[in-house]
């Protein structure tokens, strides 16, 4: 049975949120919001319940997983700082950024999957940061989905993987980012960003200097069951490309959904208009996938690009694409 606890994320009812943590003590799974997306949490130094988000998310062994933290204080008990390391967390902590650091012997192998290296993250989210302070233990946290599923964004979309799988789940509504954090690889010389998310790659290098960008991914992420294709180019003629193709794949006998601006243009089962607000497209990114993926067989995405924010969001549809095609 997963008990699922509605909390104001403005305003925390703090002892439901000490329900939470007294799971969590216990060597409990708990999924709650952060700032970027849904977090399935356990205690860190719980090496048992930290088996037990591998086992539920279907995550393979060998990727490790991040921690999150309370306070800043809590650092040099699990991990080493470098001086590029200190530089991100003054300036970003709390906030959607990752560190990679060499971790402490404290920090269960479990969790790094036998690195000697961990990456930690300081959530800017009310109730993230009171479940950590009431758990007075960092937390192994991953997002909150069955691996290679879109990352959720909303607690139904958590329900919907995880119901009857873990012990709580806390409704904090929708998160603000909604795409995961930035993670950079301070171990490296020169740092490495491994993924591109919320905080922009060009703000980080003003902070620390020469970065590499060297995004890798092992598994399948972000992956609907629905084939994705993303057409990336100018306006007018990306459009007559959706078109035709939404067209052919629905004389195919195909749904078809359409992600783009001004969705008056387009003939699909399913429209959906791509707001002009990179923040907004960020938000609501995840759960548009998962909701045409129950009503559809094809979604075809008008591509976003750019620096910042967009840079991140064009990663993530590459990503998750069957065929991106440039017009």
């Amino acid at each position: 049975m997963t008990l699922i606890i509605k909390v104001d994320p403005r305003n925390p009812d703090v002892k439901k949120l000490e329900m939470v943590a007294d799971i969590l003590k216990r060597g409990g799974l708990a999924a709650f919001p952060t700032e970027t997306v849904y977090g399935l949490g356990a205690n860190a130094f719980d090496e048992n319940a930290v088996k037990r988000i591998f086992k539920v998310k279907r995550r393979p062994m060998d990727t490790p997983l991040p921690i999150l933290i309370p306070d800043i204080e809590i650092i040099q008990d699990i991990c080493e700082l470098n001086e590029i390391a200190r530089k991100i967390i003054d300036e970003f902590f709390p906030g959607p950024v990752t560190v990679i650091v060499k971790k402490k012997p404290k920090i269960p192998d479990v969790v790094t999957c036998g690195l000697e290296k961990v990456g930690i993250r300081m959530p800017d989210h009310k109730i993230a940061l009171k479940i950590l302070e009431l758990s007075n233990v960092p937390l192994a946290t991953p997002s909150a989905n069955i691996s290679g599923k879109p990352s959720p964004t909303r607690a139904e979309h958590v329900i919907e993987d995880f119901k009857g799988l873990i012990d709580v789940i806390v409704d904090g509504g929708q998160t603000g980012i909604g795409i995961e954090s930035t993670v950079i690889d301070t171990t490296k010389d020169p740092p490495e960003i491994l993924r591109i998310g919320a905080i922009p790659v060009e703000e980080i290098m003003s902070v620390v200097g020469e970065l590499k960008i060297v995004e890798k991914m092992k598994y399948p992420h972000y992956k609907p069951n629905a084939r994705v294709y993303v057409v990336f180019g100018k306006e007018d003629i990306a459009k007559l490309k959706i078109k035709e193709l939404t067209e052919n794949l629905r004389k195919k006998g195909y749904r078809v959904g359409v992600v783009s601006e001004d969705i008056r243009s387009f003939d699909a089962d399913e429209l959906v208009e791509l707001d002009s607000d990179l923040q907004l497209v960020a938000r609501k990114l995840f759960d548009i996938l998962r909701t045409l993926d129950k009503k559809v067989d094809v979604i075809v995405f008008r591509g976003v690009s750019g620096s910042g924010l967009g840079r991140a969001i064009e990663s993530r549809l590459k990503t998750l694409a069957d065929e991106i095609i440039y017009v």
